[in-house]
């Protein structure tokens, strides 16, 4: 897992606040978003909740792209994993790791990276897609001290015009 944190990357120490926040207010809007009527935006495992989401990179303004070093492009998208854990507004640092795959079980790992910003901890992972690719997620999420949970979810993505 590639880690990036204010304190191992100093590129992230000159990342403004207010893009910390846009990234943070996207994420958090992509997350609530990709859940449907009957979906929740995450996997509840006792105490832990585990939310995802995945969205196209292009959502992402190109100020903040450059900052995290994220690739935008028509067929590029993003998943976002957070770990909370007894509803406390901070999120737990954990070992996040993954793949995508479409339906003609093309896989591609995902390569996901730690964001910090104040209290809050989440994942990023970049990935690749067709135009009206129907992909399954399958992530694995490890806490210190607990066992690990798996999150499977679907999404289909569209190119951006």
């Amino acid at each position: 897992m590639n880690t990036i944190s204010r304190r191992t990357n100093p590129a992230a120490n000159i990342l403004g606040a207010a893009a910390r926040r846009a990234l943070a207010l996207a994420a958090l809007l992509f997350c609530a978003a990709g859940a449907g009527a009957n979906d929740k935006p995450y996997k509840q495992f006792g105490d832990t909740k585990v939310y995802f989401s995945a969205f196209n990179s292009s959502f992402i303004s190109p100020e903040v792209a450059s900052r995290y070093n994220i690739a935008r492009g028509a067929d590029k998208g993003l998943i976002n994993i957070s770990v909370i854990v007894d509803d406390l507004p901070s999120g737990k640092t954990a070992d996040v790791s993954g793949v995508v795959s479409n339906i003609f079980a093309q896989q591609q790992t995902l390569q996901f990276f730690e964001v910090r910003e104040g209290d809050s901890v989440y994942y990023l992972a970049p990935f690749n897609f067709q135009n009206e690719d129907a992909l399954t997620f399958r992530v694995r999420v490890g806490i210190a001290d607990r066992p690990a949970h798996a999150v499977t979810f679907q999404r289909t993505f569209y190119r951006d015009r």
